[in-house]
């Protein structure tokens, strides 16, 4: 394995890393830069529980490399809140009980921000469509689709 050293933007912080060319970004961010948000699930990208943005659309961390992520921005759960004050889906997500354990709360919350960015009043269907690709093994997922259309609501006002 070769390795390189590598300019990631993260969280709008510029981080220099050593990567070999088979290390993931999920890898990256846990083990050398401490983001542990991003959580460490099937290692498939079948459930979706590694889920970043990555220049605003929504990565599975365990299939993408480090170097791939050189030159672009990646967002993750801990750089989603501003100033300290938690994004209106963070919020959302408490205020209707979405999450149990919490361990798919932070790849679903990216996902529905990446919508959400990209569509600020989305149909139950759409909800739906885009947070497809996230498992979650607590609940019946409806307060999860409530939280994001909660959001949304409140993002207009």
């Amino acid at each position: 394995m070769r390795e390189q050293a590598l300019e990631i933007r993260v969280n709008d912080k510029t981080h220099r890393v050593l990567a070999t060319d088979n290390r993931t970004l999920l890898e990256l961010l846990r083990e050398d830069l401490g983001m542990t948000g991003t959580k460490h699930g099937c290692q498939l990208g079948e459930c979706g529980a590694c889920t970043v943005l990555i220049d605003g659309n929504p990565v599975l961390s365990c299939l993408a490399l480090a170097v791939q992520v050189e030159d672009r921005t990646v967002t993750t759960i801990e750089g989603l809140s501003t100033n300290g004050t938690p994004h209106g889906l963070q919020t959302a997500f408490a205020v209707a009980g979405a999450a149990q354990c919490g361990y798919c709360t932070p790849g679903m919350i990216l996902s529905a921000a990446a919508l959400l960015d990209e569509e600020s009043q989305p149909s139950p269907k759409r909800i739906q469509e885009a947070l497809a690709g996230n498992l979650c093994r607590c609940t019946g997922y409806n307060k999860i689709l409530e939280a994001v259309s909660l959001a949304a609501s409140q993002s207009t006002n």
